[in-house]
């Protein structure tokens, strides 16, 4: 996976400011890419040039898994992506969009360092134009998941119980003690809420400042590393649909260096819906 190896070596500049960006909009050499669950906010307006990754419809599956290679591959295409992009993130759940990309071996994928609101309060560009790019060359498709930074449902359960193995849940408290399925309190027939048996707790929302950016990561340090999540720590994350697993997973592979960080992708969607998966509450 040289790849994906390249890519870790150099995420320096894994976060770009919304003063680079706006400079860069006209580059065609740059892609924006907002990242929600639907295409309301899009609709109402988006940074130009920016296209719509719709989470639900083409980045999971219907198990809420990540799609495969061949469906990723070619919508990174039709998205006006190739190798030479520079692709940046910004929306509802960037750091998805960020996490298949890396695992894909993007070498040149970054996320905004801003939240849609502050990009708008400061007056930046702001369009409802349809972006339509010019489709590129379907990429070489991953010979097989990357497990460095992939975890399966099987993985999970392998490690319960593990002292070595961190499983880190990063939903809400209402969801982590197993008063709601889904984040917005909707139930799921014969879903079941709870956690994963001995899984620790970090609310993402703790991640991230006042202003919606993330924390510096000397403060990163001080949220994370009392939970046991230090250098050389396998950590897997997980939390409903994925999005706010890989947000987890930005700060400590990419922001603060961990390595040996994974993301459960199917997340609670899969793990709540499959009758055979414990569950604690």
């Amino acid at each position: 996976m040289e790849m994906l190896d390249d890519f870790m070596a150099a995420r320096d500049d894994a976060l770009v400011g919304p003063d680079w960006l706006e400079a860069h909009l006209d580059d065609p050499d740059v892609r924006v890419v907002e990242v929600d669950v639907n295409a309301t906010a899009y609709g109402d307006g988006h940074i130009p040039g920016a296209v719509l990754w719709d989470i639900y419809t083409d980045l999971k599956d219907a198990d809420y898994r990540l799609v495969d290679d061949d469906a990723f591959a070619r919508l990174v295409a039709r998205s006006g992506i190739d190798s030479d992009t520079v692709v940046v993130l910004y929306g509802y759940g960037p750091a998805i969009g960020f996490w298949a990309l890396a695992r894909s071996g993007h070498p040149r994928v970054r996320m905004l360092d801003a939240t849609r609101a502050s990009w708008q309060s400061d007056g930046r560009p702001w369009t409802t134009a349809t972006t339509e790019p010019v489709p590129r060359s379907v990429p070489r498709p991953l010979p097989r998941p990357d497990a460095r930074v992939r975890a399966s449902r099987a993985d999970v359960e392998r490690v319960i119980g593990d002292p070595g193995v961190v499983v880190l849940d990063v939903r809400s408290e209402a969801e982590y003690r197993g008063e709601r399925f889904w984040p917005s309190g909707a139930s799921e027939p014969g879903g079941r809420a709870g956690h994963v048996p001995g899984a620790v707790h970090l609310p993402c929302d703790t991640l991230y400042g006042p202003d919606g950016r993330f924390r510096s990561t000397d403060e990163l340090r001080e949220v994370v590393e009392p939970l046991g999540l230090r250098a050389g720590t396998d950590v897997i994350t997980y939390c409903t649909i994925g999005a706010r697993a890989c947000a987890a997973w930005f700060v400590l592979a990419v922001l603060l260096r961990h390595e040996r960080t994974r993301v459960y992708d199917g997340s609670w969607a899969e793990w709540g819906r499959t009758p055979t998966t414990p569950v604690e509450r």
